[in-house]
Order: C-alpha cells, then structure tokens, then sequence
C-alpha cells in the first residue's frame, strides 16, 4: 500500500488515497467543532510582518474541515476572510485573459469531452498559422494581451513541432498597437525535454487540469489514450518545473467525483509542489462540468450547486493564500461577480471553446466548441462590469519578462511588494484598453476609477505613473511597467 507522503515523486503517494479518505473522516468527525473552526481561521488570518503581509494558509485537512463545516455563521466569516486574503496579496485588480483553440483532434477518449475519438459527429478542425494570425488579430483589437492555448491530445496532428510554431507565430504578431505579451499553454502531459523547449519559447504558465484525482475514478473516465495514464498524468507539474517551468496552473473538473475529494486531492498537489520545489501553483483554476455537443450532464451525478462552488473558491483563496485563482465563461455573470468576491484574481472575458472563431463567427455547421459557455458578454461589457464593481481590470503581464515568476514572484507577493508593481502596472494597462479600444462609456467610467486608485499610490510612484499614463494616452508611447 502506498504510504502518503507530499515529498514524494510518486503520484500514489502525494495523492494518496487513503489520506484523502482519513482527512473526510476527520473532517466529519470536527465540522461543528467551533474550538477548532475559530482556531483554524485565526491560524489562516493575514498577518503583518514587518512591511509585508503573511499568511500561513491551511493544510488540506484543515481546510478540508471549513469545507465540512455546516454552520452558516462560521461559513459567513470563511467567506470575509477569503475576501480580506485576496485583497491583501492582489488588491481589487482582476486579470483578462482569452482562451484560443488551435485544434479539437484528439486520440483520448475522456467521457466528459466531446473531443473524445469516439465523437464522429463533432467537426474537426486544425488551424494553420494564416489562420491563428487572423484570430490573434481579431483577440487584439479587442484589447486582449494575454492568451492561453488549448488542443486536443494527438501526436500525429498536434505534434509539440505545431504548438512551438503557433506560439512564434502568436508573439511576432504586431498590429496597430496590440501585441499578445504572453502566451500561458494547457496541452497534454508531456517529456521534460518538451516541457524545456516550451519554456524556451518563452510562455506564461504551463496550465494542466487534473479532472479528478480520484485514481479508480480517473481511470474509468478516461478509458482509452494517453491521458488514461493515471501517474503519467498527476506527476506531469513535477516534469514541468523540472523542464524550467516555475509557473504552473493546478485544476479539477467539479462534478466528475466527490468534491470534497477532489479539494483536498487538489490542496495535497499544492502541498506537494511547495514540499519538492519549494513554491506551490500559480494559478488554481475551478471549472465545473458543463454541457457540450454529446455530452449531457445529467449523467453525471456530481456536480456541485451554486453555494458549495463559492465556498470551495472561498477555502482555496484561504488555504492557498498566494495562488492565482482563475473563473472561466463556463460560469454566469451572476456567480462569477458571487466568486470574485471569494478570491477570484483572473476570470476569461469575451472567449469562444470552438477552433477559432473570434475573426469570423463559426458556421453552425462547423461546431467544434470544447463547452458549453454561459457568459457570452463581450471583452467591453465584461471591462466595464468589473470597474462598476470597483474592480481594476487588468492586462499586465510584466512579472513574467521581467522574470518575476515562481519563487520570485511569490516573495514579491509575501512582502506585499506587489502593489508597488502590479498595481501601478494595472492602471497603466487599463489605460491602453481604454485609448484603444474603449466604449465611450466604458472609457469615461475607466477615466474616472484610474484617478481614484491613483491616490492609492505612493506619491513618488503615483508621479511617475501619471506621466505614463499621459504618454499612453496621447500616443507617446505604451507597454510601459515596473
């Protein structure tokens, strides 16, 4: 049997099983144990520490018990402190991002996906590099700077050759002023040698959701292919890091198992990665299963409500304080601004799940998205909503080319050193969404809030920023960042 143990290389034992199961037990046996509830958000509370701010997050039992915890009152204060961690490490600034499918062939056969091999119906569609210039194009004149890549699993017409060159082809596209600044990639698990020469093309984070971390689970919903290889699979982030990657990006699929099972698998890959490599993800994203082309979620009898959805985001913000927490268009306008409150730093604005799209709208013939998506406002109305909600959108990608990612960024995050960066680079990245591609309206409310959260900035700084700004906004210049 396999003994748990988070140093450990091997999938069985830092996702062990049986820890999982005991950490549920415990967790039954303590979830209306007030003594420990109160002891256990204290334990989690931001503290100050000399300039910066620290938080001790929680262990995968600990938060494993908050999870069970029936006792509105105690969930109410889970959900202030969610918000209070999230505000001291990332402030009101929320992250845009864009997904961009490159191809939907796929040999697996996940039963969740209708990429699945078996699907004969799906239309099957791969991008040339004419093709992804065309989208990347029409992703920047919508404001879009940052993009991740998606693809089925299949070594003939998706060889890691055709990732490396569409990544060329995305970062060499110039057009009017908008550039694609970083590239983030969810693709198959793969070799240290592929992960290296991802990492040498220069991406963001190296994306790669576990759907369940339920082994017996795992397996029989992925019955045939490579992704049928359980540790092949979970121990994929390992060889990541190990290829020079320091961003990686952990997920679940809610509502193919248990989700308390699945959230303390998750926090125990967290764990993980913190005991071996000395940092934890860097982005923690929370899909539920959806609806798509064949495949009806009514099979799968799983899937989480409305409120045990906020109050898994609201215990990952507090267990996992410094991760970047990502909500996709899978979700409403309604329970994304629900969850944004709860820890969520990054959320996908305007996005398409079919090869393609964004250029032209795909023929409804050609069908070839990957989900179902609820959220279907376009990027200006999304920018908008958030800053009427006292939200900063942000496009900055400037921790990443200056080389404050893994380790480095999160003792940037620690000392609280952040604001004096990602704040200030924030705003000036709003404003180049605003002088180029701006709704009047959305323009006049951006206007209005960069002035407000100006005076949230040290004066020395603030100047500085200001005159940016300026250039920015009489074409002087742009891309500026700390």
């Amino acid at each position: 049997m396999a003994i748990y143990d988070p140093k450990s290389m091997k999938a069985e034992e830092f996702i062990n099983d049986a820890e999982i199961r005991e950490t549920i037990a415990y967790a039954n046996a303590n979830k209306n144990n007030i003594e420990l509830i109160d002891a256990l958000l204290e334990k989690a509370r931001p503290k100050k520490n000399g300039s910066g701010v620290t938080c001790a997050g929680l262990t995968h039992r600990e938060a494993s018990v908050l999870l069970a915890c029936d006792i509105p009152e105690k969930i109410e204060e889970m959900y202030k402190l969610a918000n209070e961690i999230k505000l001291a490490f990332y402030g009101n600034r929320i992250v845009l991002f864009a997904p961009l499918y490159l191809s939907n062939y796929c040999v697996n056969s996940c039963v969740y996906c209708p990429y699945h091999i078996k699907n004969k119906h799906i239309f099957r569609k791969k991008m040339t590099q004419e093709e992804i210039k065309q989208e990347v194009i029409a992703l920047q004149d919508m404001g879009h700077k940052r993009l991740a890549l998606e693809l089925g699993e299949d070594p003939v017409n998706n060889p890691l050759e055709y990732v490396l060159e569409s990544i060329d082809t995305i970062y060499g596209i110039k057009h009017k002023n908008g550039a694609i600044r970083r590239v983030n990639v969810n693709i198959a698990a793969t070799t240290v040698e592929d992960y290296a020469k991802l990492h040498k093309a220069g991406i963001g984070t190296y994306i790669l959701f576990q759907e369940t971390y339920n082994k017996e689970s795992y397996e029989q919903l992925h019955p045939q292919g490579p992704k049928h290889n359980y540790n092949w699979h979970t121990e994929a982030m390992d060889r990541a890091m190990q290829g020079g990657i320091d961003d990686v990006g952990l997920g679940v699929l809610f509502g193919l198992s248990t989700y308390r099972y699945e959230f303390s698998g998750l926090l125990m890959h967290a764990e993980h990665l913190e005991a071996v490599f000395g940092v934890g993800p860097h982005t923690i994203s929370v899909p539920r299963l959806r609806h798509a082309d064949d495949i009806d979620t009514s099979q799968f009898s799983n899937c989480i409500p409305d409120d045990i959805f906020a109050k898994i985001v609201a215990l990952i913000r507090i267990a996992v304080p410094y991760t970047g927490m990502i909500v996709s268009t899978r979700e409403s306008k309604k329970t994304r601004e629900r969850v944004l409150q709860l820890g969520i730093s990054q959320i996908s604005g305007g996005s398409k799940t079919s090869v393609g799209g964004y250029a032209s709208p795909e023929p409804e013939d050609e069908n070839s998205e990957q989900f179902d998506v609820i959220d279907n406002r376009p990027l200006d109305e999304i920018i908008n909503w958030l800053m009427r909600l006292g939200y900063v959108p942000s496009f900055c990608t400037a921790c990443y080319r200056a080389g404050r990612t893994g380790d480095r960024f999160m003792e940037l995050c620690k000392a609280k050193q952040i604001h004096n960066c990602c704040h200030p680079n924030a705003l000036m990245t709003l404003q180049e969404y605003l002088t180029d591609y701006a709704s009047k309206d959305t323009k006049a409310i951006g206007e209005k809030l960069i002035e407000q959260e100006l005076a949230t900035i040290p004066n020395n700084l603030a100047n500085i920023v200001r005159q940016r700004l300026e250039d920015i906004r009489t074409g002087r210049g742009n891309d500026f960042r700390f």
